[in-house]
């Protein structure tokens, strides 16, 4: 078994604008991704299997919800501590980042943010220490891009509602035990409900035949005249605030998280290049290898500054939903190419799984298509610099 040896690039020595507690928060996830993922993540991926170990392992680090606060089981830090973690989890698998970023971003964050107090202590303590694992629903199979077509519903039937439609590429719905689930009501409302595993009518069929995130455990949710008691509703907010404001935290750990996956190509391949030998050199002693690592550490020396930046802004509470989407699909961007670039250099070996780089690349063929693809972002861009609306 290969060991894992992965040393982090930090050329602008970025790691000086970092408090002791935010390196330490860092370090503490980097060792636990050397020692339990590393280790396994070849053969789960390989297998199309989830690593259902890692939900308990994930809560008792601390990576479900940091950013919530302590007494709902939370970690109660701040932006750039959760985004380092997301970093280093990603450095490992996106799928395992995926994982903690739905559980904290899109599920405990929406109870957090918009739930009862009754909600909250139901559900948070449980989802923050990993017994529960929750999933999140708002892509429909007719309806991606444009959330507000969405005709998942509910309707008013004493005291609950009666719950129809279905979800598609949900991760984690295989195992969840909780749904957070956005439908219309009667009125048009987009309205976000919490939507427990044993409800009759509730199932999730596992999605099978996946080249990418084969390690993360993708699934539907279907919902087959579910009642829900009306307790289950999030009281705190109505229409597509709700859910977008959930991918706004989402798409902030992707920012952070892609660039950890493009590390761990950067860092393979110098380390290859030293090593690989041909016409009675290193591969890394010849120019077009050098010009592909240059361009490597410059990028991901952009993106980590980028994140650090917004990372202050979130801390300030002065972030924008643009500059996320910004930062998102830069980072995707950067570790789709530089996982591209790096599997070149690697030749055929970089097509094998002794290697993380093709399974990174595989990977992020998926985190540059979901929470807002990348044409997406960039028309967020652009409508926000023209002022101009070019979604159609």
């Amino acid at each position: 078994m290969a060991t894992d040896q992965f040393q982090s690039p930090d050329y602008f020595l970025v790691d000086d604008l970092l408090t002791d507690e935010q390196k330490l928060i860092r370090e503490t996830v980097r060792s636990y991704v050397k020692k339990e993922i590393s280790p396994i993540i070849e053969d789960f991926a390989q297998r199309a299997e989830f690593p259902e170990q890692i939900v308990p392992q994930l809560g008792e680090l601390g990576c479900f919800g940091p950013t919530i606060p302590a007494e709902y089981g939370g970690g109660g830090l701040d932006y750039i501590s959760y985004g380092l973690m997301m970093q280093e989890l990603e450095r490992g698998d996106s799928g395992v980042r995926s994982t903690a970023s739905v559980q904290g971003s899109l599920v405990m964050f929406p109870i957090h943010a918009y739930g009862s107090e009754e909600q909250k202590q139901k559900y948070l303590p449980k989802l923050a220490s990993g017994e529960w694992l929750g999933c999140f629903g708002l892509t429909e199979p007719d309806h991606g891009s444009n959330p507000a077509g969405m005709i998942t519903n509910i309707k008013d039937a004493g005291d609950d509602v009666v719950l129809n439609g279905a979800k598609l590429w949900i991760s984690n719905a295989p195992f969840a035990q909780v749904a957070v689930v956005w439908a219309k009501d009667e009125a048009g409302d987009v309205r976000g409900l919490i939507v427990e595993r044993g409800m009759e009518g509730f199932t999730t069929p596992t999605t099978h035949g996946k080249w990418s995130l084969r390690a993360s455990a993708t699934g539907e949710l279907v919902f087959d005249n579910v009642r829900v008691p009306k307790e289950n509703i999030l009281p705190g907010v109505k229409g597509l605030k709700g859910p977008l404001s959930c991918l706004t935290k989402a798409r902030y750990g992707i920012a952070w998280g892609a660039l950890g996956a493009a590390m761990d190509c950067y860092d393979t391949a110098l380390r290859y290049s030293t090593e690989r030998e041909q016409f009675g050199k290193p591969i890394g002693a010849f120019q077009l290898q050098q010009k592909k690592l240059a361009e490597m550490i410059t990028e991901i020396t952009k993106g980590q500054l980028l994140n650090w930046r917004l990372g202050v802004l979130m801390n300030e509470g002065r972030a924008t939903p643009q500059q996320v989407s910004m930062a998102k699909r830069n980072s995707c961007e950067v570790a789709t190419n530089i996982a591209r670039q790096a599997r070149q250099m690697l030749g055929g070996m970089g097509i094998t799984g002794e290697y993380s780089i093709m399974r990174h690349m595989m990977n992020l063929e998926s985190v540059i298509t979901y929470e807002g693809t990348h044409d997406i972002h960039l028309l967020i861009t652009g409508m926000d610099v023209t002022g101009i609306n070019a979604f159609g």
